[in-house]
Order: structure tokens, then sequence, then C-alpha cells
């Protein structure tokens, strides 16, 4: 006979929801101001020009425009949104 409560499955229930991290919005693709671009943990992508970065690490769109992945200094990804006037 067992002597303690068979518990298996309370103990597993750790697993978490995923976070849904990634870029959102590819490169070319058009955004209005406030679209989230990439969620990321730390800085995979780093802000451009009409980019900015939530304090999560996301990074959205400051205007509309389109959106232009590329390689800054040290050959980091930068992502930069391309307004339409100049596209």
């Amino acid at each position: 006979m067992a002597h303690k409560k068979g518990v298996g499955s309370s103990k597993n229930g750790r697993e978490s929801a995923s976070q849904r991290l990634g870029i959102k919005i590819f490169g070319g693709q058009t955004v209005t101001a406030g679209n989230i671009i990439v969620r990321q943990r730390g800085n995979k992508h780093f802000p451009g020009s009409g980019v900015a970065q939530g304090k999560d690490d996301t990074l959205y769109a400051l205007i509309d425009g389109t959106v232009n992945f590329h390689k800054g200094k040290f050959s980091k990804s930068v992502v930069s949104v391309i307004p339409f006037a100049e596209a």
C-alpha cells in the first residue's frame, strides 16, 4: 500500500505561457506610428531613425512609413522607419 497520496499532476504545473517574442513587422512592410516592430529581450536589434525602444526592449514605430532593417556600427542590426515621402 502507498503511504503517500499520489500528486503527480499538481507537481507538473510549472509551465509558463510563451512570451511571443520576435519580429512582428518585417522589412519592406508599412507601419503606422505606435506599431510594434520587434519584441525582444535585450538588444538583438537596435532602434534607428523613426523607431524608439520601450522599457521591455520592444522596438516600435514613431512615424508612419516603411520598415528597414540594416547593419549599423560594428555590424549590429538596426531597425529604421523610412517616411512615405522619401520612399
